[in-house]
């Protein structure tokens, strides 16, 4: 079956970090007419979406997003699905609406991904959130620890340490580089903050060991995040609808999809077996190679998943992803000769990771890449392909996708 090509016609994100009093309705509103307006259509020309969340009842008290989503003017009476993925809700929502329309229940797709994990204050229930996060483990592995996922996938790091002989100081690479980049970007909520190596291992003020006697320090974890972010999807028909052609979007071009067990314990989680056949499916459908990826945006929760992120874009062997970061071949400035830019938005841990949201976000900056439509200080010239990685749990669920310049 000959199924149609698919494209980001319309991408909008909101600021990442606090948004106050913004109510969950209202943020979706936001998504879903941002992303049309820059598709140049109104939401009553979507014909399928799909919202990605992960904690709306236990964070927020709200169910049935869906029904929300359809308030929006023009979306009511249509085919709409929220989807929970954990933290690849996102990635996972982006794909719910890729299939509708290559199965040819429409031309017009929206995808919004969000999520409220601060207060109307922007202040952070810090043990609520981390139980709440904890409920994505296997129960099995929650036992004698407060805060369940900076525990595992600090152990992650330590094995991933003794494994391939890093450092601590190498992993704290991926953090200072995306720093760097996120003072760039507008939307990013650590955007007016720097941060050197020497701070990034110094033991002070805001940076401590998270688990005792386990690596991981404050500034190799992701941000604790509200936002959303919109894309909307377009077959070749769609693009006609708004007056485009191929040539004037970015086609998903590729993607792969794969769940392994919940529990960490048991399996290679330094090579995660789904994550990397996510990835090769991802490649496998656009045709193309690792070596052709030009910018890349990957799920860097803690430190360590930026050096697993480039392993599993096949950009690095086993073992050498935290050499990719000390090298200086993330870093947009080092752009071309073979270095691939990762995470220019600055990432998870810069960006930051309102989890509904991150998902979406990544191919709505990576689509931005390949248009030159982001700050000139973190374009990548000439940039033409652009893969995503986006994870769920430790390691468990996996949403990989390539995009192509059309």
């Amino acid at each position: 079956m000959n199924r149609p090509k698919v494209y980001v016609a319309g991408i909008w994100q909101s600021p990442f970090g606090k948004l106050y009093d913004v109510t969950v309705p209202e943020l979706l509103r936001r998504a879903a007419e941002g992303a049309c307006a820059d598709a140049g259509c109104e939401p009553a020309a979507v014909e399928v979406a799909s919202v990605g969340a992960a904690c709306p009842g236990t964070l927020n008290r709200q169910g049935l997003l869906a029904g929300l989503l359809a308030e929006v003017p023009g979306l009511a009476g249509k085919p709409i699905e929220a989807v929970e993925n954990a933290c690849a809700s996102g990635g996972q929502a982006v794909l719910s609406v890729l299939w509708k329309l290559q199965l040819g229940l429409g031309d017009l797709g929206l995808a919004v991904g969000y999520e409220r994990m601060r207060d109307a204050a922007g202040k952070m229930d810090g043990r609520h959130v981390g139980e709440v996060l904890g409920y994505f483990s296997h129960p099995d592995e929650r036992d004698g620890k407060v805060f369940v996922f900076p525990h595992l996938f600090a152990e992650v790091m330590r094995d991933y340490m003794a494994a391939w002989d890093v450092s601590e100081e190498d992993l704290a690479h991926v953090a200072v580089t995306e720093y760097a980049h996120a003072a760039h970007n507008p939307d990013a909520q650590m955007r007016g903050v720097g941060l050197t190596l020497d701070q990034a291992m110094t033991l002070a003020g805001p940076n401590r060991y998270i688990v005792d006697g386990l690596p991981l320090k404050t500034f190799d974890c992701s941000q604790i995040s509200d936002g959303a972010a919109g894309l909307l999807l377009a077959t070749e028909a769609g693009l006609s609808r708004l007056g485009r052609s191929p040539a004037d979007a970015v086609e998903i071009a590729g993607w792969g999809q794969a769940t392994d067990p919940l529990a960490k314990d048991g399996r290679d989680v330094l090579r995660p077996a789904g994550a990397h056949a996510a990835m090769a499916a991802a490649y496998r459908r656009a045709g193309v190679a690792p070596a052709d990826v030009d910018v890349a945006e990957v799920h860097d929760c803690f430190t360590v998943m930026g050096a697993i992120g480039v392993e599993v874009l096949g950009l690095a062997e086993p073992g050498r992803g935290a050499q990719y970061w000390v090298d200086g071949r993330a870093s947009v400035t080092e752009a071309g000769d073979g270095n691939v830019p990762i995470n220019t938005s600055g990432g998870l841990i810069a960006k930051g990771h309102p989890i509904g949201a991150t998902g979406v976000a990544m191919l709505g900056w990576c689509a931005r890449q390949l248009t030159g439509r982001v700050p000139a200080e973190l374009q990548v010239p000439d940039a033409e392909v652009a893969a995503t990685f986006n994870i769920g749990g430790p390691i468990t669920a996996s949403v990989c996708t390539v995009l192509r310049r059309g």
